[in-house]
């Protein structure tokens, strides 16, 4: 994800996550920690055409990374780029040389944990009322040694690229 990108990011994540989007501050800070020889964060977008169709991003601190947003336009649900971009942020867990991964998922998001149980994560635990204003819970996952649970060759996403 490059600056440029913010702007249609934030369209995406309003539309996806209305009640607790992001902030275009809070997205620049994330890429502020991107760049350079001490990044610990790891953001992309995935592109079609000129379109931005996802996003995702990683954090990590030390030996443990987390998955700090993973989004997929509607219209691009089913087609395996959710699973594209969840294995680009644990190639980067990988290369931040992290043993494990958590994320936070809202226990409504059926298909979210379906994505993340396909490779490996397991649910450790729940923050109650963590997605604000919406006072949604969290299932909080944990995958361990995320270098084993990368496929060697990502779904294909109908011609989508991506860029960090």
């Amino acid at each position: 994800m490059r600056w440029w990108d913010i702007g249609p990011v934030l369209e995406l994540e309003r539309d996806l996550f209305p009640e607790d989007a992001w902030s275009r501050g809070m997205f620049w800070s994330e890429l502020a920690h991107a760049r350079g020889p001490g990044a610990t964060r790891r953001y992309l977008v995935a592109v079609d055409g000129h379109r931005v169709v996802g996003y995702a991003g990683l954090a990590a601190a030390g030996e443990l990374a987390d998955v700090q947003t993973i989004a997929v336009a509607r219209d691009r649900w089913g087609t395996g780029l959710g699973s594209r971009l969840l294995t680009e942020l644990l190639r980067a867990a990988t290369a931040f040389e992290c043993a494990e991964v958590m994320l936070e998922c809202r226990v409504d998001n059926a298909p979210a944990q379906r994505l993340y149980e396909r490779f490996g994560f397991e649910a450790v635990g729940f923050r109650r009322g963590y997605y604000q204003p919406g006072n949604v819970d969290a299932l909080v996952m944990r995958l361990t040694d995320p270098a084993h649970s990368v496929p060697d060759t990502p779904p294909d996403s109908e011609g989508t690229e991506s860029h960090g």
